[in-house]
């Protein structure tokens, strides 16, 4: 049990308080239920005492004391006078000077009417200014990034924006410049604001010298319409504010839940949004005609053809269809697909990953599973998974501040370097292949790795573990689980990308599980994603349903999901928009996405959040539990989906995890910040040793790591003009000593043959590799397929 605070006895304006021991004033005071005005203060960051707004005055031995509230801890008996003639006076005179020079253009501001300037001005300023000279001027607004443009008029020097990014994101691209009278707040020369979390200054900022290009001068902050919601674009789980206009979203904000994300986002959070509005939405079914192009359809005419080539395929047997998605919508349409594909189709080939995660059965019953909080308490954290920074970029923020502000001891292995590298005490490289016997060498602590042994002997520990690259053996992160399962006070954290992957694993997306992370019957497994691509190809699965997956994109072996559905008799894809893979599909059925519809998800812990409905969406799209349903009602039975909510109830009461987890629950009180779904009783995590597969002699010999970065060019992110510009060109990332043995150039262009074909790239040079190691991002416009060994020659 955490132990109890010590509490003290302060007086706040002549009323009794107590308070936690250590308590800054500014938060002691609050506590009391008096807000004391403030600009540089934030909770989440280090106290500065910068713009002295947040003055009081403290009693003491030679009387009163007028001092900053952010920056005093309590003291037992401490008496605070926040209303007195001289706290007003100063406040006043504080006020006064920040507005010397600041433009009075509230009225095209784009904090205007949400700006705690305006506000305090009001309510504490003195009234009237004597400031009658010119103003100062500066050139605005300044392009500091392609997402943030500068106000430096408007700027009132509180460093909340240098400060997020030196202590909270480790991108210090942003400081003060100058002396005096003209100190400055700027980036480098030649050095944009390009960090991950730019848009995090943007909210903190308590003026409008910081603002966002894709919300700048597109609405008044009375005229937003906002629903609390989770961010659609990881498993993190970030709480957001979802506002919109004219049904238009025009921007998400962070929101501060504890658990997860603290109020912070990225930039792919933060401004991902812009999809739902593109024009290339799908708004209408489409039916591939008898040329063979993909035609507009009624809704009527498209579902009668779907029940009608699904029934007949049905027919030949269990085996014969197969579905493929939910990892993106929610739990309620991750549960209508599972209960679709298996009790109207009579199915079992189904899966919500596409072959580059990590077992459902592993995300389901896991052992010792951990929270994101655990690592408030963690003396040790090891990190063996992509690097959190381009996938989970939050969860990377949360590591982050383990490491550099409570002291926890952090552990890195991945074959090049991450953004976790510069606070790590331990960073371990190996080429992709060669995991398993450093995981032996890590068990022993033999040689080098000793010192790292020992770290990860004082518990607690949190262990963060997934795929370093996502054409690792699975099988690696499942015995890496095993190892720190019995580390002392572990907790566990496996790690995958896709949004809703773990709530579409509870919901039994995964031929070997039921809902509510119940392991299916033995005898009634089903084919997985790798299985259901090789029997299109072998024309032993005829039939394919997809929900919101695209695997000619996003499969590792694309080439092959390519043939797999050119193979396929009937497919019929639903979805947001017509990707790569609806293009080959018979039918295309336009689905709400995010902000259109209500039900839930669930996080990489397990936690259960709600997601809420602010759009209408298209006019042609519906509900995926609606088509599901009429889908199933032209063939006979029914799913039971005639609401969202309704599938909720049923989740609720037979999904074992689930067990009272309501919408009710998720919407009031502390259930707001997200419910922890417990795991079975008895669950076990799987101990499957991945096969010796050395990696092949450094010399001629190379092989592949492939991993994923935050931009890159995915369907939703393409779809968003802000996030597309900023998609990365693809590159052959090879280490210095292999272009000196292969004779390339910095900046030539090479061929890389791999499992999958060949591509033609750039080289860049990467010393952070494993010589012998070439590093291809993923989904950047190159594929050659995710087999371990390739060749590489020069081509200019």
């Amino acid at each position: 049990m955490a132990e109890q605070p010590t509490l003290v006895t302060i007086t706040v304006d002549g009323k009794p308080a107590q308070v936690p021991a250590g308590t800054l004033l500014i938060e002691a005071v609050k506590a009391a239920g008096v807000h004391i005005p403030h600009f540089c203060y934030h909770p989440r960051m280090k106290p500065v005492g910068m713009c002295r707004m947040c003055l009081i005055e403290v009693e003491g031995p030679r009387g009163m004391l007028l001092t900053t509230s952010c920056t005093t801890p309590v003291a037992d008996g401490m008496a605070v006078h926040t209303e007195s003639d001289t706290v007003k006076k100063a406040q006043e005179g504080v006020l006064e000077f920040l507005l010397l020079n600041h433009p009075l253009d509230c009225p095209v501001c784009d904090r205007g009417g949400e700006c705690p300037l305006q506000d305090q001005t009001m309510a504490c300023g003195p009234g009237e200014s004597r400031m009658v000279e010119e103003k100062r001027h500066y050139p605005k607004p300044i392009p500091i990034s392609d997402l943030v443009l500068l106000d430096r008029e408007r700027c009132i020097l509180c460093a909340r924006c240098t400060r997020f990014s030196d202590e909270i994101s480790g991108d210090p691209l942003i400081e003060f410049k100058g002396r005096g009278n003209a100190v400055e707040v700027n980036t480098f020369p030649d050095e944009p604001f390009a960090s991950y979390f730019s848009g995090n200054t943007v909210q903190i900022c308590p003026v409008g010298a910081l603002t966002a290009t894709p919300y700048r001068f597109r609405a008044r902050p009375w005229d937003l319409e906002a629903v609390e919601s989770t961010c659609p674009h990881c498993s993190v789980g970030c709480r957001i504010s979802v506002q919109s206009s004219r049904n238009q979203v025009l921007r998400f904000m962070g929101v501060d839940n504890g658990p997860t994300n603290q109020g912070w986002l990225c930039d792919k959070g933060r401004f991902g949004f812009e999809y739902l509005g593109s024009p290339q939405r799908l708004a209408a079914p489409l039916i591939r005609n008898a040329d063979g192009v993909l035609q507009e359809a009624a809704w009527s005419d498209a579902l009668d053809l779907v029940a009608e080539r699904l029934g007949a395929l049905a027919a030949g047997g269990p085996d014969v269809v197969a579905g493929l998605g939910g990892a993106r919508g929610t739990n309620e349409e991750a549960f209508a697909f599972g209960k679709f594909l298996r009790e109207t189709l009579g199915t079992n080939n189904l899966d919500a990953q596409l072959g580059d995660g990590l077992d459902a059965r592993l995300l389901a019953g896991i052992t010792a599973r951990g929270t994101i909080d655990d690592l408030e308490r963690a003396r040790t954290v090891l990190v063996w998974a992509p690097d959190l920074k381009e996938e989970l970029p939050v969860l990377y923020l949360r590591v982050r501040r383990a490491a550099t502000e409570l002291g926890a001891r952090l552990i890195v292995v991945h074959p090049r370097e991450t953004g976790l590298d510069p606070v790590a005490a331990h960073t371990i490289r190996y080429r992709p292949g060669a995991g398993t016997e450093l995981l032996r060498r890590l068990a022993d602590g033999s040689g080098d790795l000793a010192e790292a042994r020992r770290a990860l002997g004082e518990g607690p520990v949190v262990a963060i573990v997934g795929r370093p690259g996502a054409g690792d053996d699975p099988r690696l992160a499942e015995a890496v689980l095993a190892f720190a399962a019995g580390l002392p006070g572990a907790t566990l954290l496996p790690v995958t990308r896709r949004s809703n992957v773990y709530g579409a694993a509870d919901m039994g997306l995964d031929p070997g599980l039921l809902p509510g992370r119940v392991a299916a019957p033995a005898g009634t497994g089903g084919r997985d994603a790798a299985g259901i691509i090789e029997g299109l190809i072998a024309g032993e699965v005829a039939g394919l349903v997809l929900l919101g997956a695209d695997p000619v994109a996003d499969y590792l072996e694309p080439a092959r999901a390519a043939a797999a559905l050119e193979a396929a008799s009937f497919t019929v894809a639903i979805g947001l928009f017509l990707d790569e893979s609806a293009a080959m599909a018979d039918v295309v059925l336009p689905a709400l996405g995010f902000a259109e519809v209500e039900g839930t998800v669930t996080n990489l812990e397990g936690r259960v959040q709600k997601v809420n409905r602010l759009l209408p969406g298209p006019a042609g799209a519906r509900p995926t539990h609606e088509i599901l349903e009429d889908i199933a009602r032209r063939m006979g039975g029914s799913i039971g989906a005639a609401s969202a909510e309704a599938l909720a109830a049923e989740m609720a009461a037979t999904a074992p995890a689930y067990a009272g987890i309501t919408w009710e629950a998720l919407s009031w009180g502390e259930g707001r910040r997200g419910i922890v779904a417990p795991g079975p009783a008895g669950s076990q995590p799987l101990v499957h040793a991945p096969e010796d597969h050395a990696p092949p002699p450094v010399g001629r010999n190379l092989v592949l790591h492939l991993a994923r970065v935050l931009y890159d060019q995915g369907t939703l992110t393409q779809a968003g003009p802000s996030l597309a510009k900023l998609a990365r060109p693809a590159a052959a990332h090879v280490h210095p000593e292999d272009a000196t043995r292969f004779g390339i150039p910095a900046g030539a262009t090479v061929r890389v043959t791999g499992s999958g074909g060949s591509v033609e790239l750039p080289t860049v040079f990467d010393p952070s590799l494993v010589a012998g190691t070439v590093y291809l991002p993923l989904h950047c416009g190159a594929s050659i397929g995710a087999g371990l060994e390739i060749t590489m020659e020069a081509v200019s």
